[in-house]
């Protein structure tokens, strides 16, 4: 019962315009019809962690919608940031709150807004994750074996083979960290065999990951330390996060620490960066990508998303387009520039972000 959790809920989702709002971002989106992206995070760690002993960072922006949709969650358990101060500053916020409760707990850093589609597996490694951060006092990272050269992952190097008898799963040693590379470099990692992809989950025991911050982020540790102990932690966390450096976690710590090992996920996993990669559940009608009836002459290759699914589409001559139907707007984009849509959204008036 030492097994604790922290969800990071507070991404923006520009890519996901017009559906992703500010306060309403891809984490909270009902994309693939069986609830937001949170939803299925909180539902993933059931048998894993209590509803209790699961805490949400989020932002005041998306902090009314993150309450309503995580109503099995304590509601001292959702925290809003102040500001946004990167991954570092987030976990050791968690970190804090958690190790006020249980200096010995156990706890599991998840983001909110990942497709992850077999739960059981997801469970069955993370319980080894966290057998493994407590017999090996390490910081353990999960990573997702590549099937492409994805020049927008962070990658993971992974070494020698640890030795886990009472473990299912293969657990190594983390030999460096490498950011987003070109695409040749990419394929390099590829070609060798021993790179996973950075999901950006991690599993630790809070006394081994305090000490190393302690170590390698004086600044985070002492906020650790000072907010674990406080008898106002909201008026803390409102005083001294903002004053904290904007880091990642990989930057201040994960790519410094004295030992970290890696599990290769037996999951399907899917960090659903853009419409492109929503268009993978969707259904195929006349060689489009739809989530509504099409009638579709001499067009292919479009992804057509409509929150009104009663809706009927119709596409003449067009080939790459991007339709996404909402109430307030309509967007319609080259597929190939499905990343700039986050471009666009920084010139549309107030109401529509």
């Amino acid at each position: 019962m030492n097994n604790y959790a922290l969800i990071l809920a507070g991404g923006s989702g520009t890519r996901f315009w017009p559906l992703s709002r500010d306060h309403k971002p891809k984490q909270l989106l009902n994309l693939f019809g069986n609830g937001s992206l949170l939803k299925q995070a909180i539902s993933r760690l059931d048998g894993l962690v209590p509803n209790h002993q699961i805490f949400i960072l989020t932002n005041h922006l998306q902090e009314e919608e993150v309450r309503r949709q995580a109503s099995d969650i304590p509601a001292c358990n959702i925290i809003s940031e102040p500001v946004r101060r990167d991954t570092a500053p987030a976990i050791a916020l968690g970190i804090g709150i958690i190790k006020s409760i249980d200096p010995k707990a156990n706890m599991i850093v998840i983001p909110s807004d990942q497709l992850i589609q077999d739960d059981q597996a997801f469970k069955s490694l993370m319980r080894d994750a966290l057998t493994a951060a407590e017999e090996q006092q390490a910081l353990i990272t999960v990573g997702i074996k590549p099937t492409w050269p994805c020049p927008s992952y962070g990658y993971i190097q992974r070494g020698d083979i640890v030795p886990t008898p009472n473990l299912s799963h293969e657990c190594r040693e983390v030999l460096n960290f490498k950011e987003k590379p070109d695409m040749d470099t990419a394929r390099s990692y590829l070609s060798q065999g021993n790179y996973c992809w950075n999901a950006g989950m991690f599993v630790w025991n809070v006394n081994t990951v305090h000490r190393q911050l302690e170590k390698y982020c004086p600044e985070l540790a002492h906020f650790v330390d000072t907010l674990s102990e406080s008898p106002a932690p909201e008026e803390t966390i409102t005083t001294l996060f903002p004053e904290l450096t904007p880091i990642s976690i990989d930057f201040a710590l994960m790519e410094k620490a004295d030992r970290v090992l890696n599990f290769e996920a037996s999951f399907d996993w899917d960090d659903v960066g853009s419409w492109i990669s929503v268009a993978t559940y969707l259904a195929t009608q006349m060689e489009n990508k739809t989530n509504t009836d099409i009638t579709a002459q001499d067009s292919k290759g479009n992804i057509i998303f409509s929150l009104d699914t009663q809706k009927h589409v119709a596409l003449l001559g067009v080939e790459d387009l991007i339709v996404v139907d909402t109430p307030d707007a309509l967007l319609v984009a080259d597929k190939n520039k499905a990343d700039d849509i986050k471009k666009i959204v920084n010139q549309l008036p107030d109401h529509l972000i």
